[in-house]
């Protein structure tokens, strides 16, 4: 699959997801095989205000030696604001900046921003020509089906995006109001990849290598992303290619598990600080013990406990007592 001058390797991609898909993310999953990558999200307005001078910015930019194809996500709801911003982040080391039209947040869609544009496409419209025509970077967009069950206008959204210079379009199969409730309707996939020439990307309710071959197989879809099975999970990469190639897959054993999560956690200290990097981990770490037995009396120790050593050596115990 190509977007724009970029040939993807085969597999299945990292979805964006704020407060997650960061560096340390992004290698573990690129090693586990991922194809390629999204970044968290970053404002475009708050670029352009601070300067990038923020500690948070300048994470959100780093990459890390051995990461593969990545995607710089921006989001706003101003095309001029989002051009500069997509000019001046040219030279950041991403290979291609992808557009926010799919986040369900309240503090994003309150602001007219994210899956909010939904019930704007014109502005969608202008947005992405803005960005296509600021940048030599292949600019991509990730919507969702709609806004509500009254507005479900992906594939209207998907042929602006395409004719404004979009070089692929993801698409998350549930509407803003769904957020992440329910079933994701892959018809919406479908429907996208009928209307537009350039790759669709399918996203929602890919679990496993099975999840991603039936959804390109009814939909179609050139690619699926993982979001949310990719937390506590990036073997997830390896179980989709395997499926791809028809190829058998072993799970990884209790103990890989909680190697890859010390590795998680001394990637974060290293991107975040000490500090930081164990708050950042709490929530890796439950995504990574979750269906080893005794996890939920395991995740409540490991919250009292505020020394990182502590959490490491807590981890290799558990690890012990699970195999």
């Amino acid at each position: 699959m190509r977007i724009g001058n970029i040939v993807l390797p085969s597999g299945a991609g990292l979805a964006p997801m704020a407060g997650v898909t960061d560096a340390a993310m992004r290698l573990l999953c690129h090693e586990t095989g991922a194809a390629w990558a999204v970044s968290e999200m970053l404002s475009a307005k708050g670029w352009i205000y601070s300067g990038g001078k923020n500690q948070a910015t300048r994470e959100l930019l780093t990459r890390l030696p051995g990461e593969g194809i990545a995607g710089l996500q921006l989001f706003g709801r101003e095309p001029e604001i989002l051009a500069r911003a997509a000019a001046e982040l040219e030279s950041a080391g991403f290979e291609f900046i992808d557009l926010n039209f799919g986040c369900p947040a309240p503090k994003i869609t309150g602001n007219g921003e994210g899956s909010a544009l939904m019930r704007e496409p014109e502005l969608i419209g202008r947005i992405v020509s803005a960005v296509a025509n600021a940048t030599h970077l292949p600019v991509t967009a990730k919507i969702r089906a709609g806004w509500d069950e009254t507005c479900v206008n992906a594939p209207e959204v998907a042929r602006i995006c395409e004719s404004s210079g979009a070089r692929a379009i993801a698409v998350h199969a549930r509407t803003r109001m769904q957020q992440y409730s329910g079933c994701a309707d892959w018809s919406i996939i479908e429907r996208v990849k009928k209307s537009v020439s350039v790759p669709v990307l399918g996203n929602g309710d890919v679990r496993s290598g099975a999840d991603a071959v039936n959804m390109i197989a009814q939909t179609g879809c050139d690619g699926v992303i993982v979001g949310r099975a990719a937390q506590g999970n990036p073997w997830i990469f390896a179980e989709i290619r395997a499926f791809l190639s028809g190829e058998a897959y072993t799970p990884p054993t209790p103990r890989e598990r909680v190697d890859m999560v010390l590795r998680h956690f001394d990637l974060e200290t290293e991107l975040h600080g000490a500090k930081k990097g164990l708050l950042e981990m709490r929530k890796h770490i439950a995504w990574y013990v979750s269906g080893i037995p005794g996890a939920a009396k395991f995740r409540d120790s490991i919250n009292l406990l505020v020394d990182a050593d502590a959490v490491k050596d807590a981890l290799r115990k558990f690890a012990l007592n699970a195999e």
